[in-house]
């Protein structure tokens, strides 16, 4: 099997291993390369510093999810929707992504959370660690991008504008190096926004992070979303602890649309993913969005 070959993360209930005769699911995010031997399940791995770390200094206020990242990546077409949980009906509303892979390193480079990469450094282009867009997606005309490249006037716009200085001091003192990102809608006006904050190590981006999700709401307020707080209903099983997550939704009553939002650490980069709909933007494609992602981080 490809080393970079992705697979997607089950956000769900425990996930059942499927024979080798499975029916490919409905709509396939990835395609294995080589046939796949089943394999019994190994239990989780029990909790890294970094949870238990988080777990201490927010107190349980914090669900820290976890996918796993490394050198090897899974195929899932072998599986059956009912295999993936919380995705597991036809009907569940997943979008179509196209088939992942990770992006190339340069010669020699290790993969950030290599045993070599203290640094947990991404050494890929970061615009190719932003997650696409699905079938059906246009361009978001509210995103402006420079091939690929984000301005940080255009990342901090996200937020209320009395949030934007302490940020913008934040990301100074932290050594930000660049951000990219990506903006879509979709056909039934949900609109997603990705951007990839990159520093020069794992360090300043949990620094970051930690001023940015901590406890039971973000830190700065999103424009347009009347509030936030920890999204408890999110699948909670972890697979690993290379990527930290912090899921936030916004609670009743909320203004002329719904926002979802999820800040994410790995390695040296910290990602936002925003997705807003009106009336209310589905759960489904928004998990969907978030574990993509993640792998791509991995």
């Amino acid at each position: 099997m490809s080393d970079n070959q992705l697979t997607s993360p089950s956000p769900g209930t425990p996930e059942a291993q499927e024979t080798s005769e499975a029916t490919p699911p409905a709509v396939p995010v990835f395609a294995p390369v080589t046939p796949v031997t089943p394999v019994t399940p190994v239990p989780p791995a029990p909790p890294t510093r970094r949870v238990l770390r988080a777990v201490l200094r927010w107190s349980a206020a914090v669900v820290v999810f976890a996918v796993v990242a490394g050198g090897t990546a899974y195929g899932i077409t072998q599986q059956k929707r009912s295999d993936l949980p919380g995705l597991a009906t036809e009907s569940d509303g997943r979008w179509e992504y196209p088939v992942l892979t990770r992006p190339a390193l340069p010669k020699g480079a290790p993969r950030p959370f290599d045993e070599r990469n203290r640094a947990e450094a991404h050494y890929a282009d970061p615009r190719d660690l932003v997650l696409p867009g699905p079938a059906g997606a246009r361009p978001d005309p509210g995103l402006r991008t420079d091939h690929g490249w984000v301005e940080t006037k255009a990342f901090l716009a996200q937020f209320e504008p009395g949030e934007r200085d302490g940020l913008t001091l934040d990301l100074a003192d932290a050594g930000l190096r660049h951000i990219t990102g990506r903006g879509w809608l979709m056909p039934d006006g949900t609109r997603t926004r990705i951007f990839l904050l990159h520093f020069n190590t794992g360090a300043e981006a949990t620094a970051v992070a930690d001023g940015m999700a901590g406890g039971g709401t973000p830190q700065h307020y999103l424009t347009g979303a009347q509030g936030a707080e920890l999204d408890l209903e999110y699948p909670e099983k972890a697979h690993g602890a290379d990527v930290t997550l912090y899921p936030y939704d916004e609670p009743s009553p909320r203004g002329a649309a719904h926002v979802r939002q999820a800040y994410l650490v790995a390695g040296d980069m910290v990602a936002l993913v925003t997705q807003q709909r009106k009336g209310t933007a589905p759960a489904v494609p928004f998990q969907q969005t978030v574990a993509l992602q993640s792998e791509l981080l991995g």
